[in-house]
């Protein structure tokens, strides 16, 4: 269970041991059938970081799916929280499959669950995972790979930019199969004058050595 309360408070949250060691083997087994894929992209020709991941095709992986419609609900209700809060009137459906249409409606069509592979030396600039007009403001990240024993390194990084303050970073523990659940792009933050927005990035250290897997759940498609 996700605790929505700390979500809705923080911005993020870690859901422990969400896929167990084998099912997280079995998707980063997924990487060399590219058949399961509808892009590839190498990090540093685009000068994200350095690494490499794949957005998957649809239809997707059984794993993914589930995953994606199973996480979804209470993500909109955060995110209607947040919206009422923001005074936004903006508000998000109650299944990912109605999300998904209004999606499409609206040109984003393409999906945006990826895999992602870190080697020795590799490492993910801060960044937001904007694909058009249309964003769902929470997305999932899952570790595939074991800390300690597949890669050393390479923690998730958060940093909120906050207005008129210096920014604040943190890292965020996961081991393998752990998922966090983060803002996409900003979240409702108290200050002394009431609510704002706070804008989030997101990242991965350099990886020291190994190897490093991730699921990456977002849930909005792309134009």
């Amino acid at each position: 269970m996700i605790d929505t309360d700390i979500l809705a408070e923080r911005g993020h949250i870690v859901a422990p041991a969400l896929l167990t060691p084998r099912q997280c083997h079995d998707l980063a087994a997924l990487w060399s059938d590219t058949t399961r894929f509808r892009k590839h992209i190498v990090m540093q020709r685009h000068g994200y970081g350095q690494g490499e991941y794949q957005y998957f095709a649809y239809p997707l992986p059984a794993e993914v799916q589930r995953l994606r419609e199973a996480l979804y609900p209470a993500l909109a209700a955060v995110a209607n929280r947040w919206n009422e809060t923001l005074g936004l009137e903006k508000r998000f459906p109650a299944t990912l499959e109605r999300w998904l249409q209004e999606c499409h409606a609206g040109g984003q069509a393409r999906p945006t669950p990826l895999l992602l592979r870190y080697r020795t030396g590799d490492y993910n600039c801060l960044h937001r995972d904007l694909y058009g007009e249309l964003v769902f403001p929470l997305q999932a990240a899952i570790l595939l790979s074991e800390p300690g024993r597949d890669f050393e390194g390479g923690e998730f990084m958060l940093v909120e930019q906050r207005p008129r303050q210096q920014s604040r970073g943190e890292v965020v523990p996961l081991r393998q199969g752990d998922a966090v659940i983060f803002a996409v792009n900003q979240r409702p933050a108290r200050g002394a004058r009431g609510w704002h927005r706070t804008a989030m990035r997101h990242g991965v250290a350099t990886i020291r050595q190994g190897e490093r897997f991730t699921l990456g759940l977002i849930f909005h498609d792309a134009a």
